[in-house]
């Protein structure tokens, strides 16, 4: 038999210190709000596994469920664990999808660990077989053998340390498998079960490389001198039997796969790139396709196509211009507020021609600018505003969009993808357009490719244009959604490539400025924190840092790590009251993010005009949230004093205007007590009481008389906010900094006080199980097709989803036609002010200071008309001469 590279991971394990690595839960969560970082640190150690080993046979081993033979012994076993976050298990699930798509086999097995498949199949090998083991449990360790050497990750699961026979002797001076033999004795707290009392690790070591083996110790246990020790270990004999049992990694399991089925297969591409589109990530999409040999689906053909005719054309002549066309741009950077198209493309639907032609060229003829501007000429795009954006930066201007495809498609279906052939599937057509990553490449391979290819992709991607108007009219109109679509998302692409093309004008030296005042705030900080240090050390060093917090200072380590001494930010939460250190570092921690994420890079994206053009995109949340990118506007942290200064350089464009801020109050909250009908909120409300100091009275039983503590407060708001997010106990207990069950119970008091939204959240929930979605008070829909999942995580997830997108989904569809109505009340007032951004809940004007008295009127009069609800909305406004002074 051939030499095989046999590579056994421990799923379960894995999975879980995935998780860890990467505790960032709000960056790492897919369009659909499905937390992703256990998956993405996974697929990433996958791949460096992969490329180290080269295995040709491999397995990932997973727990069956949490009663196993060990559990039938001690009952014990694993317990006092706190349950796994619901933010890790909702993607237990898609580990499999994962791994079947990598051409792996998984295995589990009733009433036994992944350890002992692995186990078991380690000992199955060949002697000419290398076997390779890894785990995150250096319980496996025990497995290391000449043929079988046990990988144990370190820094979360980014690197592996090899144990062998001769490195555990060197480090431990026992054999492999005498480390049964010494947790037999010492016990084992992650696993809970006891050991002998009073022996610990270094006691258990003496004793086996002295006796060998448990049993021996016991067969000679006279020659031990009399002494506590040796009167727990007499005592306690059946303890450390029963210890050393449940230690052992069985290497006779009944599995039912043999090694040879563990062979690996071919990556399932198709499937993959799915998989990362559906979890948003690019970057392994970018990875994939750029692996030799491997390549994306190839497109499909249909005799049932109209013939479409390519014309390349230099001179564009009147009648090349219908009434009604589709309307192609191309651009290959992601950013289209910079670079030039690659080529532009229409088609004539009647003729079944698509004319192609260069961009630049083509924007210089008087004909086809003027057919541009003509809102009497209809033109079916794939995303107007980038359109209309780049039309407008070469001299240009778009009118008479009648259709955008991107918008539709996303309203059909948020988990909808951009390319054109996906579009082309959902609408039942032949997917004939190829994808733009096989034409273009990705990354630092993404090139245009030679003209006749370049011209044959846009003239399929225009004819796709002219195909799926009428296909996805029908679908919007039989969900009810066309209206949604007309009046709101549309029109909405128009405003907010206004606000693109606008931008918002920056004072680069007062960045330069903040920025050095904030390089001089970090150097005090530095000095304020080597005096409290008593030396000189590198703060950004977790290592030196945990020496002088741990050893040094010798406040109570929380948690170590494989490295040494944990000083994550919540470990430093717990600890800040131990010492005056710890604000201070938790202070220079984020100053230091601020100048190196901001300050540092804002300048970057200021244009030749002075001004930041960032993008609005409303084709990517599931909620229908508009997101800020390049740079993100609506991230600009304002916790921190030298965050909110930041805004000092942002200014108005022209000399003696002003900034006008206006700031829905507490909409989605408003949004909920209007759909949920809480007799309680809803009075709140009409009240003009603070909802959060109501919540908390509420919740905390106080009296009228009695006053409502800032903390009590911040513990509501938390939860208030919480609710509508859909946030589980675990996410609350990371919030408030309070144990789990704390948490839970502050949930469940919260439901029991408001039974309104305790009875929405339930009957919103049947409702999604009844329909399979569900809809904003503007009939935005949301699919869950997990709402009836057999897996209770996955279910538990959809559930959550089903509760809080209708409000987060109905305060998005507010602002947005808050935003169209304001635009049309200044258009209509011929006022000069104008819209430059929307953060979150908030939108920003600037305009004359003689038209501020207008804006204090109109701008909240329109938003607060935006919507009827049960509840007033309340729009709070301010105005001053820089984005900090509103």
């Amino acid at each position: 038999m051939a030499k095989r590279t046999i590579l056994l991971v421990d799923g379960s394990s894995l999975a879980f210190r995935s998780f860890y690595s990467i505790l960032d839960l709000e960056r790492f969560k897919n369009a659909n709000g499905l937390h992703t970082n256990a998956l993405f640190s996974f697929n990433r150690m996958l791949d460096n596994v992969l490329a180290q080993f080269e295995p040709t046979h491999v397995l990932v081993a997973f727990d069956k469920g949490s009663k196993t033979f060990r559990t039938d012994k001690y009952a014990d076993y694993k317990g006092g664990r706190d349950k796994a976050p619901g933010e890790f298990k909702e993607q237990m699930p898609y580990f499999p999808i994962l791994l079947d798509a990598y051409g792996i086999r998984q295995y589990s097995l009733e009433n036994y660990e992944a350890d002992d498949i692995i186990g078991t199949l380690a000992h199955q090998a060949e002697t000419e077989d290398e076997v390779i083991v890894l785990s995150g449990d250096k319980d496996l360790t025990q497995l290391a053998d000449e043929h079988v050497t046990v990988y144990i990750t370190r820094k979360g699961v980014s690197e592996l340390e090899a144990y062998t026979p001769a490195s555990i002797q060197e480090t431990m001076g026992i054999q492999p498998r005498q480390i049964i033999e010494m947790k037999g004795l010492m016990g084992d707290s992650s696993d809970n079960y006891p050991g002998v009392t009073r022996i610990g690790e270094k006691t258990a070591l003496k004793l086996i490389r002295s006796y060998d083996s448990v049993a021996e110790l016991y067969e000679r246990i006279d020659e031990l001198k009399p002494s506590k020790m040796k009167e727990n270990l007499v005592n306690e004999k059946d303890i450390a039997l029963m210890s050393r049992d449940l230690a052992e990694i069985r290497q006779d399991a009944p599995v039912e796969i043999s090694l040879e089925e563990t062979k690996r297969e071919e990556k399932d591409v198709e499937a993959l790139v799915d998989f990362y589109r559906e979890m948003n990530f690019n970057s392994f999409l970018e990875n994939l396709t750029q692996e030799p040999g491997l390549s994306l689906p190839a497109v499909e053909e249909s005799a049932d196509l109209p013939e479409y005719t390519l014309q390349s054309v230099d001179i564009i002549e009147t009648e090349m211009l219908p009434e009604k066309s589709s309307l192609l741009i191309e651009h290959l950077l992601e950013n289209y507020h910079e670079g030039t198209p690659i080529g532009l493309a229409w088609t004539d639907p009647q003729a079944h021609v698509v004319y192609v032609a260069d961009f630049e060229g083509a924007l210089q003829q008087d004909d086809f600018r003027a057919w541009l501007a003509d809102e009497t000429k209809a033109k079916v795009t794939k995303d107007s505003k980038a359109a209309e954006v780049l039309v407008h930066r070469f001299g240009g201007e778009l009118n008479g969009v009648s259709f955008d495809v991107d918008i539709a498609s996303y309203l059909l279906d948020t988990h909808n993808s951009d390319q054109l052939a996906d579009m082309l599937k959902d609408a039942s057509l032949p997917a004939f357009v190829q994808y733009d990553d096989i034409v273009y490449g990705k990354g630092a391979k993404q090139a245009v490719p030679e003209t006749e290819v370049l011209h044959e992709h846009l003239k399929t991607k225009a004819m796709a244009l002219d195909l799926l108007e009428a296909p996805q009219i029908e679908r919007l109109k039989a969900v009810e959604m066309e209206d949604l679509y007309r009046s709101i998302e549309l029109p909405l692409s128009d405003v907010l490539a206004q606000m693109e093309m606008i931008g918002i004008k920056v004072d680069g030296a007062i960045l330069q400025e903040r920025n050095e005042l904030l390089l001089e705030r970090l150097a005090e900080m530095e000095e304020e924190i080597y005096e409290l240090a008593g030396e000189r050390f590198n703060i950004n060093s977790p290592k030196q840092l945990g020496v002088i917090l741990f050893e040094k200072l010798d406040l109570p380590v929380i948690k170590k790590t494989k490295t040494g001494y944990s000083t994550a930010a919540g470990v430093l939460e717990k600890l800040v009251n131990a010492h005056p250190i710890i604000a201070k570092i938790m202070d220079y921690r984020q100053v230091a993010k601020l100048q190196s994420t901001y300050l540092s890079s804002l300048p970057e994206y200021i244009q030749a005009d002075g001004r930041i053009h960032t993008r609005f995109d409303q084709t990517l949340t599931q909620t229908g949230r508009l997101s800020s990118s390049d740079p993100n506007l609506q991230n600009i942290p304002t916790r921190l004093e030298e965050g909110r200064k930041i805004r000092q350089a942002f200014i108005p464009t022209e000399p003696d205007w002003q900034f006008f801020g206006a700031d829905y109050s507490q909409i989605e909250l408003r949004v909920l007590a209007h759909i949920s009908q809480d007799e309680h909120m809803l009075q709140a409300f009409r009240d003009g009481e603070d909802i959060h100091e109501t919540t908390a009275r509420r919740v905390f039983n106080l009296p009228e008389a009695e006053v409502v503590t800032k903390d009590m407060r911040r513990q509501a708001k938390a939860v208030n906010f919480g609710i509508v997010y859909g946030i589980s106990d675990y996410g609350l207990s990371q919030n408030l900094n309070i144990p789990r069950k704390d948490a839970k119970e502050f949930i469940e008091t919260y439901f029991a006080k408001f039974p309104g939204v305790a009875k929405y959240m339930e009957e919103i929930v049947a409702l999604a199980k009844e329909q399979g979605y569900v809809s904003t008070l503007f009939q935005r829909r949301r699919y869950l097709p997990d709402i009836k999942a057999s897996n209770f995580n996955v279910r538990s997830f959809a559930e959550r989803t089903a509760m809080n997108s209708p409000i987060q989904g109905t305060a998005a569809d507010i602002i947005k036609l808050a935003m169209i109505r304001l635009q049309e009340a200044l258009d209509e007032q011929d006022l000069r002010s104008r819209i430059l951004l929307q953060v979150h809940d908030e939108l920003i004007l600037e305009g004359p200071a003689e038209e501020m008295e207008i804006l204090s009127e109109l701008v909240p009069k329109v938003m607060e008309s935006a919507a009827d609800l049960d509840v007033p909305l309340l729009v709070e406004y301010d105005q001053g001469n820089t984005w900090y002074d509103i």
